[in-house]
């Protein structure tokens, strides 16, 4: 447990359990989610820009899948609620098993994805989200507008301001960002250099036994604070 004195915001990740994807992962981004600590980036031959350019926008998140997105504390509720209500969730969700992962380009960036079917870790992440809202503040106008920027759906629009995030439930796309934006060239060049190092650290199949619950710091870098275990 590496619980800081003050957090901003929490959030629910999964995050690879201590093996060769965490290590891996760490270094590529330069930050160790679970230690709270910067670490230093591979040798990587090949890539079209230093690492630490690749990987600056998802570098303070920590390796990482989203299950519920960052959120401040509802008034009312404190930390130490937080951490005793998802215990409670944790010990009613069963482990979900998936057939593997896989290097994608989305977009303008790359991320591990979901190899076959995503429907029951897309279920686990709705119970979370669902779960847990009473702990969520409601988003501010300057955050609901920043999300608006993204030219959200009319569905995106309707979760985003019940859940105060616009990609869960049916929008759900589970995904463990690797870059921030790149274009097409660099993306495929970034990938072609990156797959041999990160293929020999992806799970076959990929289980889910665990979540993590994370708070972000003073200065915006995510923490792990304690990892439950999906006993359900």
């Amino acid at each position: 447990m590496h619980d800081k004195p003050q957090f901003s915001r929490y959030a629910i990740y999964y995050t690879p359990p201590n093996g060769a994807l965490a290590t891996f992962g760490a270094q590529w981004l330069g930050w160790d989610i679970e230690t709270g600590c910067a670490v230093p980036h591979p040798e990587i031959a090949g890539l079209p820009a230093p690492i630490s350019e690749i990987t600056a926008t998802p570098r303070k998140y920590g390796l990482h899948g989203t299950i519920k997105p960052p959120f401040r504390l509802a008034e009312g509720t404190t930390a130490d609620g937080l951490k005793a209500g998802f215990s409670d969730l944790a010990a009613q969700l069963p482990a979900v098993s998936l057939e593997g992962l896989e290097l994608t380009r989305l977009g303008g960036f790359l991320a591990l994805t979901i190899k076959g079917n995503q429907t029951p870790l897309a279920d686990l992440a709705g119970s979370v989200v669902q779960q847990l809202d009473a702990f969520r503040a409601s988003p501010s106008e300057a955050e609901l507008e920043r999300r608006r920027k993204a030219n959200l759906s009319p569905r995106q629009e309707d979760l985003l301001m019940q859940w105060g995030y616009p990609y869960v439930m049916d929008e759900f796309r589970f995904h463990i960002t690797l870059t921030g934006r790149l274009g097409r060239k660099d993306a495929e060049t970034t990938k072609a250099a990156l797959q041999p190092h990160i293929a020999a650290c992806l799970p076959t199949p990929f289980t889910v036994g665990d979540l993590t619950l994370v708070g972000e710091d003073e200065n915006g870098m995510f923490h792990e604070i304690h990892r439950y275990t999906l006993s359900g």
